[in-house]
C-alpha cells in the first residue's frame, strides 16, 4: 500500500504526463513550460522537435533579485511571465503552447500566462 506522500507524487505525475502528451498531440509550437513551488517559480520556452530549450527563466535568478524584493509571490509570477515573454520574442518566437504541468491554471500560474501575454507571446 502507498504511503500519502507516494499517493500525491504519483497523481500529481499523472497530471503532468497528462498535459504534455495532449500539448504534444496538438501542437508542435514551442512550449512554455511552468513549474512552481511553495516559494519559487519558473518558466523556461522548450523546442520539443528539436529537443532543446530556448529560453529560461527562474525567480531564483540573479539578474532580475533587484526586482523582485519585497514583492508578493504572485507579484514575482508576473515579473518572470513578462520577462519569459521579452527572452522568447528575442529568440524570434511569438506563439507558444502553454503546459502548466502539474499545477491548476490559478493564482500565480495565471498571473505568470497573462504576464507573458501582456508581454507579447501569443498563448
Amino acid at each position: 500500500m502507498k504511503s500519502t506522500t507516494q499517493l500525491k507524487n504519483s497523481r500529481a505525475l499523472r497530471r503532468k504526463r497528462h498535459v504534455r502528451r495532449h500539448i504534444r498531440q496538438v501542437s508542435d509550437l514551442p512550449r512554455l513550460s511552468v513549474h512552481r513551488t511553495a516559494k519559487h517559480i519558473s518558466a523556461q520556452l522548450i523546442d520539443d522537435v528539436a529537443g532543446r530549450t530556448l529560453a529560461h527563466i527562474s525567480s531564483t535568478a540573479k539578474a532580475i533579485q533587484g526586482d523582485l524584493s519585497g514583492k508578493t509571490k504572485t507579484e514575482r509570477a508576473k515579473i518572470i511571465g513578462a520577462e519569459i515573454a521579452k527572452r522568447a520574442l528575442e529568440a524570434g518566437v511569438k506563439q507558444v503552447v502553454f503546459d502548466r504541468g502539474e499545477s491548476r491554471y490559478h493564482g500565480r500560474v495565471k498571473a505568470l500566462a497573462e504576464a507573458a501575454r501582456e508581454g507579447g507571446l501569443k498563448i
